[in-house]
């Protein structure tokens, strides 16, 4: 654990980059498959095909809380690997660790939106990129996909409105992709794809759980009704995959449930945001950006008001505290550091903080919220829903060899 003397709590230790986050899944996958530059972290078995499923929203505690309605997973959970999430815990970063092998202090998806020192402006990392950044400029990395597929076939199975979309191509650039639109659509086509290959890494993600927690709250029966149909859809995807196929599943990020009483609009308080030039991130992982020129007393002023306000309920931190904590990962790279808040509000408790100046009034009705350093949302699993089947041999007849016995691709 890592101690500020301005926290009342210390902070959680770092995501452990290298070893056991998201960042390590589809790297341990390209080394299992025998592809040479990559480290099997997580120590996944040899095998000819693996298909990671991302399950967007899928917190551990949450599977293990509401695994009453998710039996073909929860059967999984025993001997399950728990694994932590990018920071913040959220989709841009998270999904980036997973493409590039890369912590987000060099691949610089570091928030939900964050500031394009560039422009001088906030920019969106998902459904809203900014027509001014270029998406492989800003994160110029190889991708394990792109690297993979100069030796195997690599494919990705999700919307077909993902296809391009600026994410895909900062992060998850690399290999074919199939879209198909119902979760039954893309479960065919996934196990179609694996069968028609001898060997092949697939990325299968789905999103439909984010969105209703989102929306209504894990808590609501709509949220249940999402983790029904992911439950179905991967014993549906176990059943019809060759028989030597590894399926892992996976999540970016965990959420917490916010009440409404507990939404807070900072914006309304001159006193967090006089001397602020620009704020960004997620409602519990906020950045703020100090205006420039501002000295160090206005500084310490804008700290000391937001821990008089929230110390209690958040961790806060300066840029420089949380990348010495190694939030970020071990190094955060020069173009990368500008895009981090001067100050990090990072929720402990089951708050939400907006800025409504930028947010549409719509914002302040999200029940579901993630991006904080709390387990809940930190934690995420790594089940290994199907093993490759070792090849069984036939009883030879009298006089014969041994045959060995197809796969069942049934």
């Amino acid at each position: 654990m890592t101690s500020l003397s301005t926290h009342l709590e210390p902070l959680p230790a770092p995501p452990a980059y290298g070893a056991g986050t998201v960042g390590e899944v589809l790297t341990s996958a390209a080394a299992a498959l025998g592809l040479g530059g990559f480290g099997n972290a997580l120590g996944l078995p040899p095998v000819r095909r693996i298909c990671v499923v991302m399950v967007d929203g899928l917190g551990l505690s949450l599977l293990k809380k509401r695994g009453g309605h998710a039996p073909f997973l929860r059967a999984h959970l025993e001997g399950a690997r728990t694994l932590g999430s990018a920071f913040p815990s959220t989709t841009a970063a998270s999904l980036a660790s997973l493409g590039t092998g890369l912590p987000p202090g060099l691949h610089g998806m570091v928030g939900y939106d964050v500031l394009d020192p560039a422009q001088d402006k906030v920019v969106n990392m998902l459904g809203n990129w900014d027509g001014g950044v270029d998406p492989v400029t800003w994160q110029p990395h190889p991708t394990v996909f792109e690297r993979a597929a100069r030796e195997i076939p690599v494919v990705t199975v999700s919307q077909s409105r993902f296809a391009d979309s600026p994410m895909t191509r900062a992060a998850l650039r690399g290999g074919s992709f199939v879209g198909a639109g119902t979760l039954q659509a893309r479960v065919r086509a996934a196990a179609e794809q694996l069968s028609g290959a001898d060997t092949m890494l697939m990325y299968f993600y789905l999103n439909d759980l984010d969105k209703a927690g989102h929306r209504h709250g894990c808590a609501s029966t709509d949220w249940t009704d999402r983790l029904e149909d992911l439950d179905s859809a991967m014993k549906s995807l176990a059943r019809q995959m060759p028989a030597d196929t590894l399926l892992l599943l996976t999540a970016d990020h965990g959420m917490v449930d916010v009440a409404e009483g507990q939404r807070f609009d900072y914006s309304a308080r001159p006193a967090l945001v006089d001397g602020i030039a620009h704020t960004a991130g997620e409602p519990r992982m906020v950045h703020l950006y100090f205006e420039p020129g501002l000295d160090a007393a206005g500084r310490e002023r804008l700290r000391s008001a937001w821990q008089e306000a929230f110390g209690r309920q958040a961790w806060i931190l300066t840029r420089g505290e949380a990348v010495q904590a190694g939030l970020f990962g071990p190094t955060v790279d020069p173009s990368v550091l500008p895009r981090i808040g001067d100050l990090l509000v990072a929720a402990r408790e089951p708050i939400a903080l907006f800025d409504t100046r930028r947010t549409s009034a719509s914002a302040l009705e999200v029940i579901g919220q993630h991006g904080s350093m709390t387990r809940v949302e930190r934690e995420v699993p790594l089940l290994t829903l199907r093993r490759p089947e070792p090849a069984r041999k036939v009883p030879a007849r009298r006089g014969t060899k041994p045959t060995p016995e197809r796969p069942n691709h049934g």
